[in-house]
């Protein structure tokens, strides 16, 4: 049974930064390229961030509105993928999903998730 547990959310300030977690199992987490979605109120899931298997600090693509901010990373030996989230604003808050895709060999474009987690809620007051 596959799972993705986020962690790492909370409530805070503008300008102030925050790590979230996905851990995963039941897969074989190197095989699959993993990335991360967000919902807020009202709005359709949309992409953040996305990273590919081998991961070497190119393989990575990020949606216009975090890119500067945000830091998609991995560490496939604790099945982790994480996203450092610095300068947040306002507009950052919503619901952060994790998701994972088997690998297609690229990750421009963002990812098609086979698999989603349950979800972790950033919030952002001015």
């Amino acid at each position: 049974q596959v799972q993705l547990v986020e962690s790492g959310g909370g409530s805070v300030q503008a300008g102030d930064s925050l790590r979230l977690s996905c851990a995963a199992s039941g897969l074989t987490f190197r095989w699959y390229a993993a990335g991360w979605f967000r919902q807020a109120p009202g709005q359709e899931r949309e992409f953040v961030a996305a990273i590919d298997i081998n991961w070497s600090g190119g393989s990575t693509t990020y949606a216009d509105s975090v890119k500067g901010r945000f830091t998609i990373s991995r560490d496939n030996a604790k099945n982790t993928m994480y996203l450092q989230m610095n300068s947040l604003k306002p507009e950052d808050t919503a619901v952060y999903y994790c998701a994972v895709e088997r690998s297609t060999g690229t990750v421009v474009g963002g990812i098609r998730p086979d698999y989603w987690g349950q979800g972790t809620q950033v919030t952002v007051s001015s």
